[in-house]
């Protein structure tokens, strides 16, 4: 006889592997139903990050929770690992019924391994000895246009953000730290800074107007 599955949990299955196909074989989705007073799992994507299956039991350490009736509430980026050392990032949400009762859980683990290993090599290529010796290495020079990308390139990077994903508040910043080493003395600097930012002369010379506004 198929076992009975609430019907509420039943309505997430597709989202199960939709979710999984979305975020690719690292992402394990997992669904519980409580239909018969014992968790096991009815549907599931990506198995191989846990080993596990449609019809295993949950983990030792959820059963315990539940128990303990500690699912009422979504517990989300928690860390664990698997048997074999990989790291995982995951969040349990339950599945509650039109009473509030807990009929069911939605699991996502997420194995971080190959990310912690790319950050952690990244990490060491970007390693430089001494940070502010490299920021602060300009070559002497004489020419006025070397000595504005030089202060423009250098406020930058202070900032510590590519121009393509800053917000408007943090250009702003950029144009008040740059106005403050008198940046825009000289000539050509707005043109300079406006194709810098990304942003038109006019804007530089609103920013620049907000920045002095305040400022008095």
């Amino acid at each position: 006889m198929e076992k009975s599955i609430n019907p509420i949990v039943k309505a997430i299955v597709p989202l199960v592997r939709g979710i999984a196909q979305t975020f690719g074989k690292n992402c394990e989705m997992v669904l519980h139903d409580f239909c018969n007073g014992k968790s096991s799992i009815i549907a599931i994507e990506n198995g191989h990050v846990t080993g596990r299956s449609v019809g295993s039991p949950m983990t030792e350490a959820g059963l315990k929770a539940v128990h303990k009736g500690n699912v009422k509430e979504a517990v989300i980026n928690y860390t664990g690992k698997t048997t074999d050392g990989r790291v995982l990032k995951s969040s349990t949400m339950p599945i509650k019924d039109e009473n509030g009762e807990v009929v069911g859980l939605l699991c996502i683990n997420f194995d971080m391994s190959t990310l912690i290993v790319a950050q952690n090599a990244i990490t060491e290529i970007m390693q430089v000895e001494d940070p502010d010796r490299v920021k602060n290495n300009h070559y002497p020079t004489n020419n006025v246009n070397d000595v504005l990308t030089n202060i423009v390139t250098s406020t930058i990077y202070e900032l510590g953000k590519p121009v393509a994903y800053m917000n408007k508040e943090e250009k702003v910043n950029i144009v008040k730290r740059l106005d403050e080493q008198g940046a825009f003395l000289i000539k050509g600097a707005i043109d300079y800074v406006a194709k810098v930012l990304c942003v038109s002369r006019y804007t530089i010379y609103n920013y620049l107007d907000e920045i002095r506004v305040y400022d008095k």
